[in-house]
């Protein structure tokens, strides 16, 4: 055995070899069980505003009597993260990040209609390109051969004219039965094999498995930074130091937070996810990370190994922007009278933004996608009446900066939320508007409570700088004045399902003689 087969293996960064010490800066070459419900009647008699309710059903332990108390004790909070998956399939996000990326191709090993489910929602969501399958059966899986195929498959596929990476992911049932992606090739033909598990049963949601695949990718791209001269951006180095932004955003989003960057000597990086893998040697290659969305962890654990620093929150509304600025300002070394003038020139059209667009009303909101604090800490700059936002990801030191602005001003934050727990805040709360999921929107609706979907709705808009502080106003105020519509439409309906005779047996009656006389004449069919 050669000496370098006995160099330590980074289990936890994707099974490369652990990094010696801090990276480079990239020397860029050009070319190169049912859940409890929510107790609908009682909101209907429920008192006004901020009173607390009494046997409002909705935790796993009891009542809410009321919310607060309620989630502080752990009532409403599920045994584990996992205990009750409320969110679509989680490699749903990972296959959304290789899909996005070009010369990428992208292999699913998993059960057909889980393969199937994910391909056509990818699809819905706009991805226009082919997604491999490596299908199973209990044979092929308990003999081995399963990795056999998928060895196969990625020998196959790997043509480095058409991909510089092939992303390999395990879903529920390859994970649990132990295929070792590890031991893949870690390229073929000058094309890169990245493998990944990303099951339903141990990844929390959708966001979480971008990290585990971006993560996987960085840790590749870091070590390769290592070894020599990596391929520079399509747009060649910047000429100033970079921040690299973490999480997906709106395509505006950069553009924007790269003009408040500019005051400060400083340009915007590229996003990770990246578009391509030249980006992640340009990520790599920054004065500070910017961490947007905080629950990329394990990609955070990778530019930590690179030696680079990471801040946390965003530049949203009026008091994160300054904050934002001043932290990378000192992360960065830059002047403190140029981070003052910078702020400035900045933060006045913020609040001039902000002043112009209120919002009025009272709103709860729940995510899973990794910006909810974000957000909400815009509607509250706004004016909105933010009494509870919810995350379905996990609290992080990325996090605590966004989380104690929210707090301090009287919003309950929860973290790894419950789809009962969002139910039971807007009992609780009786909002004026509920921002949510699907399931959350729904039901809000059947409690005549305008709602709109975060992920459709609010993660499509500018959030950042001047551009960001009015861009909710005209969404939430509008939804708000629905309220009249719903009104009418719940009157209208008002009895319908709810009493036995609406079962309409004479309904019943005609059609159990409507199928006796087709049996009838089936049989005289047959006769005849």
């Amino acid at each position: 055995m050669k000496a370098a087969d006995n160099v330590p293996i980074d289990t936890v960064r994707g099974g490369e070899p652990a990094s010696a010490g801090p990276t480079p800066r990239v020397d860029a070459v050009a070319g190169a069980g049912d859940l409890p419900r929510v107790d609908v009647a009682a909101f209907q008699s429920a008192p006004s505003h901020g009173a607390p309710l009494q046997g409002v059903k909705g935790c796993r332990s009891g009542a809410i009597t009321p919310f607060r108390d309620a989630v502080q004790s752990g009532g409403a909070t599920p045994e584990a993260p996992h205990d009750q998956p409320q969110t679509m399939c989680p490699a749903f996000g990972s296959l959304r990040v290789g899909l996005r990326m070009r010369r990428t191709a992208t292999v699913l090993c998993g059960s057909a209609c889980c393969v199937y489910g994910l391909t056509f929602t990818s699809h819905f969501y706009g991805a226009r390109r082919t997604v491999g399958y490596v299908p199973f059966s209990s044979e092929t899986l308990v003999t081995g051969k399963l990795f056999e195929d998928i060895h196969e498959a990625v020998h196959k596929l790997a043509d480095p004219a058409k991909y510089d990476a092939i992303i390999v992911t395990n879903l529920c049932v390859p994970t649990a039965a132990g295929v070792p992606l590890r031991l893949l090739p870690k390229q073929v033909n000058g094309v890169r094999i990245i493998g990944v598990d990303v099951p339903g049963f141990g990844t929390g949601t959708h966001a979480e498995a971008k990290d585990i695949l971006a993560a996987a990718m960085l840790n590749r791209a870091r070590h390769e930074a290592e070894q020599g001269p990596v391929q520079a951006p399509r747009g060649g180095r910047a000429d100033r130091p970079t921040v690299t932004l973490l999480g997906e955003m709106f395509p505006a989003d950069p553009v924007n937070i790269s003009m408040m960057l500019a005051p400060l000597g400083l340009a915007a990086g590229p996003a990770v996810p990246t578009a391509e893998w030249r980006e992640l040697y340009a990520a790599l290659d920054c004065g500070v990370v910017a961490a947007i969305h905080p629950i990329y962890t394990n990609v955070l654990r990778e530019f930590e190994a690179a030696g680079r620093k990471a801040v946390g929150s965003a530049p949203i509304g009026y008091e994160g922007t300054a904050a934002w600025l001043d932290a990378i300002g000192a992360a960065c070394d830059v002047p403190r009278p140029t981070v003052e003038a910078a702020k400035n020139k900045l933060l006045p059209p913020i609040r001039a933004a902000l002043d112009s667009a209120r919002i009025h009303g009272r709103i709860t909101m729940f995510g899973y996608e990794g910006s909810e604090l974000l957000v909400a800490r815009l509607m509250v700059e706004s004016g909105a009446d933010v009494r509870y936002v919810g995350t379905a990801c996990p609290r992080t030191p990325w996090s605590e900066a966004d989380r104690d602005w929210l707090e301090s001003r009287g919003v309950h934050v929860q973290f790894r939320a419950t789809h009962e727990q969002d139910l039971a805040a807007i009992v609780e709360f009786r909002p004026d508007l509920a921002i949510g999921t699907t399931p959350m929107v729904q039901k809000a609706k059947e409690l005549s409570i305008p709602s709109i979907y975060f992920t459709n709705l609010i993660s499509t808009l500018p959030m950042f700088g001047a551009a960001g502080a009015g861009s909710l106003a005209r969404l939430i105020n509008a939804a708000i004045n629905n309220k009249a519509r719903f009104d009418r439409m719940s009157e209208f309906f008002a009895g319908i399902g709810e009493a036995e005779e609406d079962d309409r047996p004479e309904f019943r009656e005609a059609y159990r003689r409507r199928l006796a006389a087709q049996a009838k004449q089936r049989k005289a069919e047959e006769v005849g």
